[in-house]
């Protein structure tokens, strides 16, 4: 019979706050009896479908968030699945893509579309990375974004060559501005187009899902330039297919990739235009994360594995480093209270209160994403982070709160100021925090008087979450 050690808890609430949105204390033991490296492969190979509240029942509470005509409505229903779904890494990774191949409603005008990219993300983010840069190209969200639509035989747009190359794959320095241009004449052709309406090459059909159409890829080899081209030094009549295939065998682009998987998993990196000039934080796991990348033919799942599994993830110095994205911190929260068992309204506040945090999603501030890190937090976020969640733990009406306050207050052993405190630190999910930290709380603890309650208990909560700790990763 294997033991279970607290080091063990601590570890497998690591990985599901990086790999998730986080989990209870009870999740969590469920989850040790399975062992690390099973959890691992169950949070990497999980159905496309996990259960989950599913698109049914947001079609019948909220026709809107169905539709999704408007700038909100697509990131609330992508913040409902990743409240309900139990395919956290598969949610995860739709954040990961998102932050890298940033696409927004400001110019798109079309949520539905928005939307559609973000199901593509699920559907090809945990395969290799070459599929997905083919669908990506082919995705009508990206097409608009990067004019690719405007991106013609004899006339070429070098918006999305160049952003395939700077921004989506290889980075800065790795390919020469005649690059840029072949890459953009491969992409020729490439547009978006709708079997009802016959439309001019050069536009963009309607803004709106349910008005004229629903956008789609359409490749117009009348338009596509059948020249020879050099890319990369590399030379053939090439089609945007073979210019993904050459981006793909570079090294540079298997290092881009890895040091995206470090910083969004792993420990905050700089923002990518820096990446030229400051050398990564930790370049042996960068180059273990490379290795895994050309020994599985570009396969994301097999990176995911070597990171989750590699002694630089659990490592116990990294723990607590990244601040939590918006999206990451109310997420977890509402995973946590419980709020959301099936469709209601109220996804509607916590979106916008995501907002207030400053995270739109399917919003981003430009074709870079957002720059994460410790930028999110300033004296304004911050009130707003801790605000959400005092808000989200005050209220012992939900589910979750309640059952944290009812597994306190049943244990049998939390009647020291310490041992509360613990107590609670455990139910938010193994939370493990500074000396410091761990000081204020029992101060607090011990000044709320002796006896112990469930406001007490609720309140040590609530203070909890304005941890340093609780507010990152």
């Amino acid at each position: 019979m294997v033991t279970t050690t607290k080091k063990d808890l601590e570890l497998l609430a690591h990985l599901m706050r990086r790999a998730g949105f986080g989990a209870t204390r009870s999740q969590i033991e469920a989850l040790e009896e399975k062992g690390y490296d099973a959890v691992v492969e169950d949070l990497i190979d999980a159905p496309e479908n996990a259960t989950w509240m599913g698109d049914h029942m947001i079609r019948r509470f909220h026709h809107e968030q169905s539709g999704m005509m408007g700038p909100w409505a697509s990131g609330e229903n992508w913040l409902y699945r990743m409240v309900t779904s139990e395919a956290q890494l598969q949610e995860k990774m739709c954040l990961f893509w998102h932050s890298i191949f940033a696409t927004g409603y400001p110019k798109v005008i079309h949520g539905k579309v928005l939307w559609n990219q973000i199901r593509m993300f699920r559907k090809h983010g945990l395969g290799d990375f070459k599929d997905m840069l083919i669908e990506l190209s082919k995705d009508p969200a990206m097409i608009v974004w990067l004019d690719n639509y405007d991106n013609h035989d004899g006339a070429i747009n070098e918006n999305y060559g160049r952003e395939l190359l700077e921004l989506f794959s290889m980075g800065v320095g790795h390919y020469s501005e005649e690059d840029i241009k072949e890459a953009s004449r491969a992409f020729t052709g490439w547009t978006i187009g709708n079997t009802e309406y016959m439309v001019l090459r050069s536009e963009r059909d309607s803004d709106w899902p349910y008005g004229r159409i629903s956008w789609h890829f359409d490749y117009r080899p009348e338009d596509h330039d059948e020249g020879e081209k050099t890319f990369l030094g590399q030379t053939g009549n090439f089609n945007g297919e073979d210019i993904v295939d050459i981006i793909c065998q570079q090294h540079s682009t298997a290092q881009f990739v890895a040091r995206h998987m470090y910083h969004f998993f792993v420990a905050d990196e700089p923002p990518v235009p820096a990446w030229p000039y400051t050398p990564p934080r930790d370049p042996d796991a960068i180059e273990v994360l490379v290795d895994a990348y050309f020994d599985n033919g570009y396969d994301i799942k097999a990176m995911l594995r070597t990171l989750f599994t590699s002694d630089f993830f659990k490592d116990e110095s990294i723990r607590y480093d990244k601040v939590k994205s918006p999206a990451e911190l109310v997420a977890g929260i509402l995973r946590l209270t419980g709020e959301f068992d099936r469709p209601r309204r109220e996804i509607q506040d916590r979106a916008r209160q995501m907002t207030f945090m400053g995270q739109m999603l399917n919003n981003p501030p430009s074709v870079e994403g957002w720059h994460q890190g410790a930028e999110w937090v300033d004296t304004g976020t911050l009130v707003e982070r801790i605000n959400f969640a005092s808000e989200q733990f005050g209220d012992s009406g939900k589910p979750g709160v309640s059952a944290m306050i009812d597994s306190v207050m049943a244990d049998e052993y939390a009647t020291s100021p310490a041992r509360l405190v613990e107590a609670c630190l455990d139910q938010l999910g193994v939370i493990e925090v500074s000396d410091e930290t761990r000081e204020v709380l029992e101060r607090f603890a011990e000044q709320t008087g002796e006896e112990r309650t469930p406001d007490k208990v609720a309140n040590i909560l609530r203070l909890a979450t304005a941890t340093h700790e609780f507010q990152r990763s």
